[in-house]
């Protein structure tokens, strides 16, 4: 009898884990989705379970439930503007280790978690799994490096194979409002000013579906250990602002230099991708062009009351 390949993704109603479930169901895995809050399941093939990792009982309860041979673990605390320094980054590193640790005890076969690439000594530079010293400055990157660390322990002890996808800068539907790609596309779809920063900043921008693409190839691959999920370019962030401008017919509304950049923030952060291309074996299947066409028709949906 064929092996049932049975995943459970948590975090699966979040800006990054919705984009995962057609790509897991078109690879042939039976999907299970997890999510704290009520979500509308629709008569989809992905079974919805809700559960709060950060409870104990829930947690134990779920993965005897499911009793998954694979976990894609993307849940996290992520509110803008708090996240880089909540305490409940303490909770997600115990909630983690507890998920990762029932999903042994039932076992599971193969993990891949979301980390960031916060972990990193933050310098302007390529940043390589290999290369670049791990040495986070906020909660947040201290934290997901944490969890990286114990898992790589738990899934050696354990006999798990276990990646961990250091996510770089995503764009996309579904995005927080309040992040810079939905403020500059919100802003100008109202015909307002996008004030922005000097936008010399060069960031590695990889639109969500590609983002969850990558996570999903790791997943279905033997691949271990941390593995860069970016686009591997470095694009100056008023590049990105005015390609979004082009598309809205906006670059008479936008703003650069009318607020303040981040205060040691470093001038350049961009993957090597090399693992991701060579060993992982996946590539982009969206331009920077047609991510961006793509996010300001979902917003445009979204403030005409049309979406959902």
């Amino acid at each position: 009898m064929a092996t049932v390949n049975r995943v459970l993704v948590t975090g699966a109603a979040g800006f990054i884990g919705r984009h995962c479930l057609g790509e897991l169901l078109q690879r042939g895995f039976e999907v299970h989705a997890l999510s704290s809050r009520p979500v509308t399941k629709g008569g989809g093939a992905v079974v919805w379970h809700r559960a709060n990792l950060l409870e104990p009982s829930q947690t134990a309860a779920l993965i005897d439930r499911v009793r998954p041979s694979h976990l894609l673990h993307l849940a996290w605390y992520t509110v803008p503007g708090e996240y880089w320094t909540s305490l409940e980054n303490l909770r997600w590193v115990e909630g983690s280790l507890r998920l990762f640790l029932e999903f042994a005890r039932q076992g599971g076969r193969r993990v891949v978690a979301a980390g960031s690439c916060s972990e990193y000594e933050w310098r302007a530079g390529t940043y390589g799994e290999a290369t670049t010293p791990l040495a986070p400055m906020s909660l947040y990157g201290t934290a997901k490096h944490a969890v990286q660390l114990l898992l790589a322990a738990l899934a050696r002890g354990a006999g798990l194979s276990a990646a961990w996808g250091r996510i770089f800068y995503v764009f996309g539907p579904h995005e927080h409002p309040e992040r810079l790609v939905p403020q500059v596309v919100t802003s100008l779809l109202r015909r307002e000013p996008a004030r922005c920063s000097h936008g010399a900043q060069r960031r590695d921008f990889l639109y969500v579906k590609d983002v969850a693409s990558a996570l999903v190839t790791l997943l279905a691959s033997p691949v271990t250990g941390p593995v860069n999920i970016g686009s591997g370019k470095a694009l100056p962030l008023a590049e990105l602002i005015g390609k979004i401008a082009e598309v809205l017919d906006g670059s008479r509304l936008v703003e650069l230099g009318a607020v303040a950049g981040g205060a040691g923030e470093p001038e350049l952060v961009v993957a090597d991708v090399r693992r991701l291309h060579e060993e992982v074996g996946w590539q982009p299947g969206f331009s920077l062009e047609q991510g961006i066409e793509e996010t300001a028709e979902w917003w445009r949906e979204q403030l005409s009351g049309a979406g959902s």
